[in-house]
C-alpha cells in the first residue's frame, strides 16, 4: 500500500472476451478478459466497474493511472485492504 493509502493493481486486459472474468497471471500482471469491445473507452469503463464490483468498493475509488490504449494497465484503488486485492488473484 502507497503512502496515500492506495493499492496498485498492474493488469493484462483482453477486451472482447466472450464474458468479464479473471484469468490467471499474465506474467506480473492479473489477467482481466473483457466482454466490452475496445472502442471509445467501453473496455476501460468495464474494467473499473469489474473490479469495483469485485472488491465491493465505489467505482470513483477506482482509477487507471496508466495504459488508457494499451492492454496492459495499471489501476489504483483507494479504501480496500491489500488482502482483499491480493484475493482476486486466488
Amino acid at each position: 500500500m502507497g503512502a496515500d493509502g492506495c493499492v496498485t493493481l498492474t493488469l493484462h486486459i483482453q477486451p472482447g472476451a466472450r464474458k468479464t472474468e479473471l484469468a490467471g497471471l499474465h506474467g506480473d500482471a492479473l489477467k482481466i478478459r473483457l466482454a466490452a469491445p475496445p472502442v471509445d473507452g467501453k473496455a476501460n469503463a468495464a474494467l473499473i466497474d469489474f473490479i469495483a464490483d469485485r472488491l465491493e468498493i465505489a467505482r470513483s475509488a477506482v482509477r487507471l493511472k496508466s495504459g488508457q490504449s494499451s492492454r496492459r494497465k495499471v489501476l489504483e484503488v483507494s479504501g480496500v485492504a491489500e488482502t482483499r486485492i491480493a484475493g482476486l488473484a486466488a
